[in-house]
Parts: structure tokens; sequence; C-alpha cells
């Protein structure tokens, strides 16, 4: 019988990020499967919940009893639902870090780097781990927002669901551009940080200064880049909204429950981007750690 902290097989010719997650992903694919099940259900129901928002709004301005209680019954689908996910999450994910975090450690000796960078290695393979964990599934949710937002707009209120295409099209453009400098800023951070044991143990006091200056000046460029990113959006999400409510003011014939249903997924379409800056800082940080942690899947 395997334990859960089983090293990683014997499969990825070289070190990458690509090639660790790959590698966790085929080492834990049963796990990953029903985790990842979890998440996509979650989501059909997130995406399912406007329109039936909107139905039960219409219900009880009709005197609809049992139809409006409905929604009473679908929230607590979605509570049940995203409960049991975030119990399996935490079960799953720290077994499958006891595994990566020896074999990291395995690898590193191979290459009998000092025990500094051993050490800040296996801390940051853990940001493997943390994709699958927290970003795999952001990444999920947000796709299928996106997506399934843009999709029901265009449905419902079709120049709208173009509306958000469009900007779509317009974020893609400078999607490589935004990566590549982020993968730069992460270099420079990781850099560092391999070498703080050794800066804290045996640095001068003007040097660890200057190190811990650095440091701060790299998280502050980088989350400036996630803001501006962040602020982008807003504005985007401002005039796509003001552009809605411009059309819709204009039908002739328009209902509480297709305003609500409409609004909300704007907001869905819209929080959604919200989490690209992040994501694509994440892809970048992942990037640069998979160039310098191998594990011995990797060897």
């Amino acid at each position: 019988m395997k334990t859960h902290s089983e090293n990683l097989p014997v499969s990825v010719p070289a070190a990458s990020a690509a090639g660790t997650l790959k590698t966790l992903a085929r080492r834990h694919r049963h796990k990953l499967f029903f985790t990842f099940t979890l998440v996509i259900a979650e989501n059909v129901t997130y995406l399912l919940y406007p329109v039936l928002a909107g139905v039960s709004i219409n219900a009880m301005m009709a005197g609809e009893l049992f139809n409006a209680m409905l929604y009473g019954l679908m929230v607590l689908f979605i509570w049940t639902l995203g409960a049991t996910r975030r119990s399996v999450d935490t079960r799953t994910f720290a077994r499958i870090y006891a595994g990566l975090a020896v074999s990291v450690v395995l690898a590193q000796r191979k290459k009998q780097l000092a025990a500094s960078t051993v050490a800040a290695r296996v801390t940051l393979s853990r940001e493997f781990v943390d994709f699958f964990e927290l970003h795999l599934p952001t990444l999920i949710t947000s796709v299928a927002s996106m997506a399934g937002a843009a999709v029901m707009l265009l449905l419902i209120e079709f120049w709208t669901g173009i509306a958000c295409l469009a900007i779509l099209g317009v974020l893609a453009c400078f999607v490589t551009r935004f990566t590549r400098r982020n993968e730069a800023l992460y270099g420079r951070l990781n850099n560092r940080l391999e070498k703080e044991i050794d800066v804290v143990t045996h640095a001068a006091s003007h040097t660890l200064q200057r190190h811990y200056q650095v440091l701060a000046r790299l998280r502050i460029t980088l989350s400036d880049r996630e803001a501006m990113g962040y602020l982008t959006i807003g504005v985007l999400a401002a005039l796509l909204f003001s552009f809605t409510i411009v059309m819709m003011t204009r039908s002739p014939d328009l209902n509480a429950g297709h305003i609500y249903s409409v609004m909300t997924y704007m907001w869905m379409f819209v929080t959604s981007l919200d989490d690209g800056p992040q994501l694509l800082e994440k892809y970048s940080q992942l990037k640069d750690i998979g160039r310098r942690v191998a594990t011995e899947a990797e060897k």
C-alpha cells in the first residue's frame, strides 16, 4: 500500500514549472480529479445562480410562494457543496506537499547545494502545491465565470455580451508583455530569497539593510503592477455597466428579474477579470521557481 508522502515517480526529464506540475498531476490524478470535480460543480451552480435568482424575484412579485422559496434551497445546496470541497482540499494538498518536499530535498542534495539554498527551495516548492490548491481552482472559476457570463449575456442582453467579448480581446493584447515583465521581477526576487539565510547569518549591517530594501522595492513594484491591472479592469467595468444601463433604460419591456440577472452576470464577469493580474503574477512566479526547483522525479 502506498503512503501519503510517497515521492514523485521518475518521469519528467528536465526541471520546469510545467514539468513539475504535470508530474504532480499524474501522480495524484485520482485525488485531483475528485477535488476539481467539486470545483467544477461549484462553478456550475454559481453560473446558474443569477437566472434562478431572477426567476425567484419574478415569482415573489407574482405572489408564487413555492417557486420563490426554491431560492433558499439553491443557496443551501451551493454552501453545502462549497463546504465539502474545502474539506477535501486540505486533506488532498497537505499529503501532496509531504511527498513533494521529500523529492525536492533529495534532488537538491545531489547538486551539493548549501543547506540554506535547499531550505529556500523546499519553501518555494510549496508554491506548486498552492497552485493546485488555491490558484487552479481560482483559474477554473475565473474562466468559467467569464466565459459563462459572456455566453449568458449574449443570450439575455446581446450587446452587453458583445461588449464583454470586446473587453476580453483588448486585455488579451497586453498579456504577453505583462507576463514577461513579471517573470523578470520574480527572477530577481527569488535570487534574493535563495540567499536570505546566508545574508541573515553572515552579512554586515549595511548589507542586511540593502538586502531588505531591495526585497521591499521588488515586492512594491509587483504590487503596483497588480494594482494598475486592477484599475484598468475597473475602468473597463465602469464602461460596461454604463453602456448596459443606457441600453436597458431604452428597452420597452423590462422586468425586475431580467435586470437582476443582467447586472449579476456583468458583476460575475468583471470580478472574474479582477483575478487576472494576480493569476498572471502567480504564473510568472511559478515559471521562475520551476527553473530553480528540481524534484527527484526530474533526475
